[in-house]
């Protein structure tokens, strides 16, 4: 990887403009932001987001408070993404950077802290002189991706014609969205007016896992959130992720992690 090939700078002045040159931009605000314009369009209330920007579109990001950072920028050139640990990734394969849309998600609960963590990294080894970086950077952007395209739901830029994808897109949102009051994949094929046989397919096919994967995957997700970061009782976290029992939530938990829910707090 050639000197600076990537990128990354804290949103600390009041004015933060797109970067000269043919780079992606992925823009993380974490708060204290006034607004951010995209082509002359401003969109507020936009604290714990990330914007997904190509090196056609025009834009800047204003705050107010100058003594803090809030957030981070990300240039990437595009060549970046034909790495091959980031080729295969479902971000790529939907062509989110070339979208004539501008391609947003709200982080869900829990996953900030996990962004953060990992901007810092890149932060750091990218003005390191450490042994292997290379390496290390594009582990982190892979990570990255996940996270981004897995947890936090982007929305694929999709084509009429492709019904799968829609579904699947569907699917996420629809977990995402009520995974406290449903929990098998019959449920969500019915909502989605589908069997539960195509659900599966589909799912298979673009996402590679079954849907009660991902189903079963943002329940723990939810519940981990819940334990480390609220003081709610593990009773409480059990009934409102619509587990029967206590004893049933910590034999699912560990079960899926290893560890049982006391254990983690």
């Amino acid at each position: 990887m050639q000197k600076n090939i990537i990128n990354i700078a804290p949103i600390i002045n009041k004015t933060t403009k797109k970067k000269k040159g043919d780079y992606y931009a992925v823009c993380w605000i974490k708060n204290d932001v006034s607004f951010i314009e995209i082509n002359k369009v401003i969109y507020k209330d936009i604290s714990n987001s990330i914007f997904f920007l190509n090196s056609s579109i025009q834009w800047k990001i204003i705050k107010e408070n100058t003594n803090t950072s809030s957030g981070y920028v990300l240039y990437l050139p595009k060549r970046v993404l034909d790495n091959p640990l980031l080729s295969q990734l479902h971000i790529n394969e939907v062509a989110l950077f070339a979208s004539n849309e501008i391609p947003k998600i709200n982080l869900a609960p829990g996953i900030e802290k996990r962004i953060q963590s990992i901007l810092e990294m890149l932060d750091e080894l990218i003005g390191s002189h450490l042994k292997h970086k290379d390496d290390a950077i594009i582990s982190l952007l892979n990570t990255f991706f996940v996270y981004c395209d897995g947890q936090c739901n982007i929305k694929s830029i999709i084509s009429e014609n492709n019904t799968k994808k829609n579904i699947v897109y569907k699917f996420k949102k629809l977990v995402d969205k009520r995974i406290s009051e449903y929990h098998e994949v019959s449920e969500y094929a019915r909502l989605l007016n589908i069997s539960n046989s195509y659900l599966n397919e589909c799912v298979k096919e673009i996402l590679g896992v079954n849907a009660m994967q991902i189903i079963t995957e943002q329940r723990i997700m939810r519940s981990r959130h819940e334990l480390k970061f609220t003081n709610k009782s593990i009773k409480e976290i059990c009934f409102e992720m619509g587990f029967a029992s206590p004893e049933y939530f910590s034999y699912f938990f560990k079960k899926h992690t290893g560890t049982t829910p006391s254990a983690l707090r």
